[in-house]
């Protein structure tokens, strides 16, 4: 999903891919690294993986979790959400610029992803001042 000329308001690849990494800085315990290859910019709580941006200029775009049916209905409501890359294709997304995709969505991508993942991981692992 190249970045295009997006209508007037509308993200850049380049803005929801800084937004994502803002909204993933701000959370307890994220790190950061690239484990699998130069372009994927890999975000993860207590070990797991719950965000990917992927640095490729044609092709700026996040990758999250999501709940099955939600990454659905999703993938039908927004042209520039398609199944996910790398990952299991019920559980992630990727999500590019386009219509309707706000920053508040983003942000609410990267804590959703987060949040899910967080629910996998046994309390006494969980960092401080993460969601009980």
């Amino acid at each position: 999903m190249p970045d295009r000329d997006p209508p007037a308001g509308a993200l850049t690849g380049q803005a929801l891919q800084h937004l994502a990494r803002s909204a993933a800085a701000g959370l307890p315990g994220v790190t950061r690294g690239r484990p699998f290859v130069d372009k994927l910019d890999v975000h993860k709580v207590a070990g797991k993986v719950f965000l990917i941006v992927t640095d490729d200029p044609d092709e700026r775009i996040i990758t999250v979790k999501s709940e099955p049916e939600q990454a659905r209905t999703l993938r039908h409501s927004y042209p520039s959400i398609v199944a996910g890359r790398y990952l299991n294709k019920d559980h992630w997304i990727s999500v590019g610029a386009g219509r309707g995709i706000t920053a508040e969505f983003v942000e609410d991508c990267v804590t959703g992803s987060y949040d899910l993942v967080l629910d996998t991981v046994p309390h006494r692992r969980r960092p401080r001042g993460a969601n009980p």
